[in-house]
């Protein structure tokens, strides 16, 4: 389609036209022409939208969908949507599903399910067969059919040896290992971050050591073998220190954070509420300001909603028994822009796509036009109306936000939140 973005204000950090207020002309799938005042032509749509702004498209690294085996949870096909409605444009998508994606067909069938669709879906093929920890999956067959790193949604890989293979397997065609770090051993029965709340609820708690001695273990690892390692959602401070440090020396080593650690705190647990029920736990406030340390000081290097729908069945039952994890594709620009600039924000959500391989395109004229639009001052607050996924399983239903998003533009295809052109 052919389009005129009017007076929209450009947030690109590191781009040519950051904070500049311009026009933009897109024609097909190319920013054509950028500018004041553009004038108007025939059979080209044109926008205009309350305090527009734009920026590249936002990309997130972590989202769990369902399809195929868990349909109820959530579909790709409504995963996507929902996606593009909370400003994505391109999601790594995890292989949590039923069967788990450890091979190249069911790489390649998560790939056709999502073609042709404005949001751009870069599988994550798991590391081990069945994510079962015990043998490595064909990462090269995955490689070859698009699969863009290897691990296990929400596992640690306790034997340290198959780690150390998989990250020496992969350096042969420039492949990452992604590595979620939680000693389960020390975890043990634990539900909750343990500290004061925990001790209060009587809820069993899980030591910030089960991440932190994983982390250590898994960056030791990192030094012996080389290549590349992405360690997802951490939540410790001494997570934090440990990534700064590696990093430091030269490993080649990214890390991630959840929007819900940066937001929320293990307070919201007083009401035994199981969506804030997530893996790792929520975790104190001192916890929570060294993240956005992290994010700041640039330790950090991408946010995620690691959005993880839950059927009700297991989701609304007793709090030691409900499944880990909340839905947050929705609800992550909003609760972002409580705590941090939005210059950040912007900066958190795309930097990522570099890390993972994947082309990041300019604002500029010529460049292929993969661009979100939102408006940072909108202030509202989330309720179960603005669900858009399947499952329900929110951690920030009553929570205050700032930020409202439009919709994306990608593919040559426009999504609004109120609707698909």
């Amino acid at each position: 389609m052919n389009l005129i973005i009017r007076n929209a204000t450009i947030i690109d950090p590191n781009g040519e036209h950051h904070n500049q207020k311009t026009d933009l002309k897109i024609v097909g799938k190319t920013i054509e022409k950028m500018g004041s005042n553009l004038p108007s032509e025939k059979d080209v749509e044109e926008i205009s939208l309350e305090n527009l702004h734009v920026s590249k498209g936002w990309f997130d690294s972590s989202v769990s969908l369902g399809e195929p085996g868990f349909e109820d949870r959530e579909t790709i096909a409504n995963g996507l949507t929902v996606a593009a409605k909370s400003g994505f444009t391109a999601i790594a998508l995890q292989p949590n599903s039923f069967p788990v994606i450890d091979n190249q067909s069911q790489v390649r069938f998560v790939k056709e399910k999502s073609r042709d669709n404005a949001m751009n879906l870069f599988p994550i093929g798991a590391l081990t067969k069945g994510s079962d920890g015990n043998d490595l999956a064909e990462l090269f067959d995955m490689k070859n059919a698009g699969a863009i790193a290897f691990g296990d949604y929400g596992k640690n890989v306790s034997n340290a040896n198959l780690l150390k293979i998989g990250l020496q397997y992969v350096q042969d065609f420039d492949g990452m290992v992604i590595a979620f770090s939680q000693d389960e051993k020390i975890k043990g029965n634990g539900v909750v971050h343990e500290g004061i709340v925990s001790t209060q609820l009587g809820l069993k708690g899980i030591p910030t050591l089960a991440e932190e001695l994983a982390i250590a273990r898994n960056l030791f690892l990192l030094e012996y073998t080389g290549g590349k390692l992405h360690i997802p959602t951490i939540s410790t401070a001494k997570s934090v220190e440990l990534i700064r440090e590696a990093k430091a020396k030269g490993l080649h080593v990214s890390c991630s954070v959840a929007v819900h650690h940066l937001v929320l705190t293990d307070e919201k647990l007083e009401g035994f509420d199981t969506r804030v029920k997530v893996s790792p736990p929520l975790r104190d406030e001192n916890t929570r300001k060294a993240l956005i340390q992290g994010v700041l000081d640039g330790t950090i290097d991408m946010i995620t909603s690691d959005h993880n729908p839950i059927d009700i069945e297991h989701k609304k039952m007793e709090f030691d028994l409900a499944k880990n994890g909340t839905i947050g594709l929705e609800s992550a620009f909003g609760a972002l822009l409580n705590v941090l600039p939005l210059e950040v924000v912007i900066s958190k959500l795309t930097n990522g796509k570099a890390t993972f391989g994947i082309e990041n395109s300019e604002i500029k004229e010529g460049s292929i036009a993969d661009l979100t639009f939102f408006n940072p001052n909108a202030e509202w607050t989330f309720g179960k109306e603005n669900i858009l996924s399947k499952s329900k399983n929110s951690a920030f239903l009553g929570e205050k936000m700032i930020g409202k998003v439009y919709g994306i533009y990608n593919n040559g295809k426009l999504v609004l939140e109120n609707g698909t052109k």
